[in-house]
């Protein structure tokens, strides 16, 4: 008879541990190609059915993260005899499993399982409310969407603020405690420096943009710029859909989305590069965290810092367009002719307040933020229901921005994050390019020549910096604990309060504060 020596405890735990996160991993990866093909390639009339197999599915991964055999495991690794001596990598994986077990193990897997049913279907039905202006046909949907959320921040638990709950889905460690600080500062700054725009700026030539660009041409130039700054198409594309997104299937398959508009070229144009920020962030991340919890970005918060970077910080800089604007002449010879590059650049620059939070200028970008913060908070605590929305929305687009949605489908109906249950997620955009602004400060310090590597098309060396410093790491370290490693600080919102009041003093003439 063959003798097989038992392995030890904790390597036995270990082994399983590893099958387990493997199995969890390949399912999601799954689920991620399942979503990206829902709102990109499936046809409208199965998309219904598809929407429910997905939702098993989901409910599948969701049943294996809060096993029995998971919690048996996760306390095993969680013994301090085995912690201590657990590397650094095994560390990180039991805090993320563990993390969401002891979050999500209350909530029965019939509820999980009838509210991932509801949300995929409800992106459909948001698409059809959108497209006709009819708030009356999601708000059924929305309605269960948050009740499902208030139940789920009760099982998760919070200190002081219900929501509390739902932004540790998307941002670990953050508060309404924390965040309101860091928002109340950036909101009084940008809603001065818009005043002083709109009061003393000198005018940009916006309206070159209010003319046709053939959407093929945009196609051509999208699909020339991606792979000169950083984004790999042999492991990756690009597709159209209603509402730009990135979807990661895994290290060597990330799919990028856009939206094409002829009369608004910097649509498609900035989300493109927004997603490519995404992308290559997912693309960069260490392969042997492949197959593990690891394989993404830490945070919602820091993934939208990369897009944000990418996108503004780099890609609406006069060093960017010194390089890239003669091949933008090409593509659009009629349209640009009588345009020159500084022109354009405070064209791409310029500061209106508008409805769509996704074309929104780089300043008031944050406020469409905060609209979207205040009414969640609100959402999620009670204080307001689902039906009110359109009515409070429309109130503090006026407020904040002075102007009113003559429609719902540019106000309240415009954003898909409630359709798939996003509760929590808007501040990520705002952290992100908080995150941005300091990443910024620290990149140009350690790359004196951050500038001049933009003007020359050097963006792999801007590329290898971050992937060094951020993409690399994954899911290794916290967002807190990655953002004091890459700057020496924990978030501080003078630096995007700074970068700004620098940018557009110079972009409109103004005196600088």
């Amino acid at each position: 008879m063959e003798y097989t020596e038992k392995k030890p405890p904790l390597q036995e735990a270990l082994e399983k541990f590893r099958v387990l996160d493997e199995k969890i991993t390949h399912y999601s990866s799954l689920i991620g190609l399942a979503d990206w093909d829902q709102k990109v390639m499936a046809p409208k009339k199965g998309r219904n059915v598809f929407a429910k197999a997905a939702g098993s599915l989901k409910t599948e991964v969701f049943k294996l993260s809060v096993s029995e055999e998971m919690g048996s495991l996760l306390e095993t690794l969680s013994e301090q005899e085995n912690e201590s001596v657990l590397d650094v990598v095994t560390k990180a994986k039991v805090r993320e499993y563990k993390t969401f077990y002891q979050k999500s193990k209350s909530i029965p897997a019939d509820l999980f399982q009838e509210y991932a049913i509801i949300t995929g279907q409800a992106n459909d039905v948001w698409e059809e409310a959108r497209d006709g202006n009819d708030f009356a046909k999601f708000l059924p949907y929305l309605e269960k969407i948050v009740e499902y959320k208030r139940k789920f921040a009760e099982i998760y638990g919070y200190e002081n603020h219900p929501y509390d709950a739902l932004l540790d889905e998307f941002e670990p460690g953050l508060t309404v405690e924390i965040l309101d600080p860091l928002f109340a500062k950036l909101r009084e700054s940008s809603i001065n420096l818009l005043n002083r725009i709109q009061q003393q700026g000198k005018p940009t030539r916006h309206e070159i943009f209010e003319q046709s660009f053939p959407i093929d041409k945009q196609k051509e130039f999208n699909r020339l710029i991606l792979p000169l700054i950083g984004f790999d198409l042999e492991a990756g594309r690009l597709d159209e859909t209603v509402h730009p997104f990135a979807q990661s299937v895994n290290i060597g398959d990330v799919r990028l989305t856009t939206r094409y508009l002829e009369n608004n070229v910097r649509s498609a144009l900035f989300g493109t590069i927004h997603e490519a920020g995404h992308g290559i962030y997912e693309q960069q991340i260490n392969p042997e965290f492949e197959e593990s919890v690891l394989q993404s970005g830490t945070s919602f918060g820091i993934h939208e810092s990369q897009s944000r970077f990418l996108e503004n910080m780099v890609g609406r800089s006069k060093e960017f367009w010194t390089y890239f604007y003669p091949r933008l002449q090409e593509h659009f010879p009629a349209q640009l002719a009588n345009v020159s590059l500084d022109e354009f650049y405070r064209a791409v620059n310029s500061v209106s307040p508008s409805f769509i939070r996704v074309e929104a200028d780089e300043l008031t970008y944050n406020l469409h933020i905060m609209l979207r913060y205040e009414i969640e908070k609100g959402l999620i605590a009670g204080e307001i229901e689902a039906r009110d929305l359109p009515e409070i929305w429309n109130r503090k687009m006026q407020d904040y921005l002075g102007i009113t949605p003559s429609t719902d489908t540019v106000g309240v109906l415009q954003d898909v994050h409630w359709s798939f249950g996003g509760i929590g997620y808007f501040p990520s955009y705002s952290l992100g390019n908080l995150y941005a602004a300091q990443i910024l400060r620290t990149i140009e310090k350690d790359l004196p020549e951050f500038k001049s590597h933009i003007e020359n098309g050097r963006f792999d060396v801007i590329h290898g910096w971050l992937k060094e410093k951020i993409h690399q790491y994954g899911k290794l370290y916290t967002p807190n604990e990655l953002i004091v490693r890459v700057t020496g600080e924990e978030l501080n919102a003078d630096y995007l309060v700074e970068y700004l009041e620098k940018k557009y003093s110079e972009v409109y003439g103004l005196e600088e504060k």
